[in-house]
């Protein structure tokens, strides 16, 4: 009777498991759902609409093009958002350091204009990458030494990030061309093509995307098969015990807000290598990033803030951006809809998170008293 009591229990937790794991895919399916009902009274057929979002994400080989290029910064940012969860911080600042990357990766393509590819490439994608850590580095210095609150201080840091990228597009980056033009457009100068990202032709997808399914793979070896990733994620999970057994807690903050800040400034350099291949701006981030350092956040939670989780997940929000834009043509609804849907999609993604941890929660409150309870219970009733 034990081994079939264990066998049940051990089939009950593979079952919660898995449905821990599927709650993403369920909450989509809501938001969805909750999508074809507002879809009926804006006077649309959902069946068609959706059909349309299919097709335009991935109807065809440059649809999937632009469904993966779209998804390449939600992946770098996410993957920054899983390292720095899993160490105990919560890092808004995506967008701020997207810019900071591609501010830093810019500078550096615009003054080796005249080197050769194997030189500039390397070296913007590595100064972008040191530009992120910079970025998300005050934040983690704050929180770790003077406590200071890394939402906030992510959140004040994206608009310093994105106010002095319009100084610098308005002004010493300019464009020398549109100061001629008397047209004053803030963007830069058009990058030698020597920094032009390799990428399939005659599509829009370049190296950045297998650049970023490496790095998933690399962050995930480095949380759960390094020392490193342990001490983060321990220090995540509870800091007073981990700083009871030696670990440096402050130090270990610090490094994942920076790990975090280096792979969405990485994003940021990527970008403009691998697809403007000019900086530019409109007054905000969202004009240069698309929202990818906000959508990066639900990525990852919908990933379960697990690295090779976010991959799927960062095609998925991917597919919604470029799909939602062939549903508005195809059914002429509102740009609001679109806004919404992505919205829905966002709260009831972030919801089913909350449920999963709660349900966790309950799970571990199971005491090793209660199971042996239920374990004689089963007896009796044998």
């Amino acid at each position: 009777m034990r081994k079939w009591v264990a066998s049940g229990t051990k089939v009950r937790l593979m079952l919660e498991s898995l449905l821990w794991a599927l709650t993403p895919l369920f909450a989509t399916v809501l938001a969805l759902l909750v999508g074809a009902v507002m879809l009926l009274l804006l006077g649309a057929n959902p069946i068609e609409a959706y059909s349309a979002m299919a097709n335009g994400a991935f109807g065809n080989l440059n649809s999937l093009a632009d469904t993966l290029v779209k998804a390449t910064p939600l992946l770098f940012v996410g993957l920054g958002i899983c390292i720095a969860f899993r160490g105990g911080v919560l890092n808004i600042g995506g967008e701020g350091q997207l810019v900071a990357g591609a501010v830093a990766a810019t500078a550096m393509a615009l003054s080796l204009s005249q080197w050769p590819g194997w030189v500039i490439i390397p070296s913007c994608l590595t100064v972008g990458f040191l530009a992120g850590a910079i970025w998300g580095g005050i934040a983690g210095a704050l929180k770790a030494y003077l406590n200071v609150n890394e939402i906030l201080s992510t959140i004040m840091l994206n608009m310093i990030a994105v106010q002095g990228m319009n100084f610098l597009l308005r002004g010493p980056m300019m464009d020398p061309m549109q100061v001629e033009a008397g047209s004053f457009i803030p963007q830069t100068a058009r990058f030698s093509t020597a920094t032009d990202l390799p990428r399939l032709v005659p599509t829009r997808l370049h190296a950045g995307t297998a650049l970023a399914v490496l790095l998933a793979i690399l962050v995930y070896i480095l949380l759960w098969r390094t020392t490193i990733g342990y001490r983060i994620r321990a220090v995540g999970l509870n800091p007073h015990a981990s700083r009871v057994s030696g670990i440096n807690v402050k130090r270990y903050m610090m490094l994942s807000l920076i790990l975090g800040g280096a792979l969405a400034g990485l994003g940021g350099a990527v970008q403009v290598l691998g697809l403007h291949h000019r900086m530019f701006t409109d007054g905000s981030a969202m004009g240069f990033t698309g929202g990818a350092g906000f959508n990066g956040i639900v990525a990852a939670l919908f990933g379960k803030l697990h690295p090779l989780g976010t991959i799927p997940a960062s095609v998925l929000f991917g597919a919604l951006i470029v799909g939602a834009n062939q549903m508005q043509r195809a059914v002429q609804v509102p740009s609001s809809f679109i806004t919404a849907l992505n919205g829905l999609v966002v709260v009831f993604v972030v919801g089913s998170d909350v449920w999963s941890r709660r349900q966790a929660k309950r799970r571990e409150s199971r005491s090793p008293t209660e199971a042996a309870g239920l374990e004689v219970k089963a007896e009796a009733e044998a």
